[in-house]
């Protein structure tokens, strides 16, 4: 079978051939490292949102940027075949930047998603995404769950 984890020059080939075929996408992003039910939920969520979605995630060099040195636990690999494997999720492709503002522009999606947290004035890729006539959202979270909640977890009780 055809994996559905594809670097950047193959994503934006697939982009181009869902856009002629008038399909949908949706677009999220984030660094997924350790999948909890807060993910599973907010990407099932996302999906409904349209006919394909495709999940950026931050490469190890990106997470590391953002969320410092001790980051991520689990590897760009590892976590691109997780998060690719869920029903909701058609693509997976990674980005070594800070945000996914250069992807966004190169990919261009119908549906830009994010989570309630975010400000829709602050949605890194808006602009491109409302300027060639689609939406941004935002998808409220069900589960308070994060990695870095879990972490935290696991240390309190392990480190006795």
């Amino acid at each position: 079978m055809e994996s559905n984890i594809l670097d950047r020059k193959q994503m934006a080939s697939v982009r181009k051939r869902l856009k002629a075929e008038g399909r949908k996408v949706v677009f999220t992003n984030g660094c997924f490292d350790i999948l909890h039910a807060g993910h599973v939920d907010y990407l099932s969520k996302a999906r409904q949102l349209g006919d394909i979605l495709i999940v950026g995630m931050n490469s190890d060099y990106s997470v590391k940027n953002i969320k410092g040195s001790l980051r991520p636990i689990i590897a760009e690999s590892e976590r691109a075949f997780l998060v690719a494997n869920l029903k909701a999720v058609d693509y997976v492709t990674l980005f070594d930047e800070n945000t996914p503002g250069e992807l966004i522009d190169e990919l261009v999606p119908d549906v830009l998603v994010k989570g309630a947290d975010w400000k829709l004035e602050n949605i890194v890729g808006r602009d491109t995404v409302e300027k060639n006539g689609g939406e941004v959202k935002t998808i409220t979270f069900v589960s308070q769950q994060s990695t870095s909640k879990i972490i935290d977890t696991i240390l309190e009780r392990y480190s006795k």
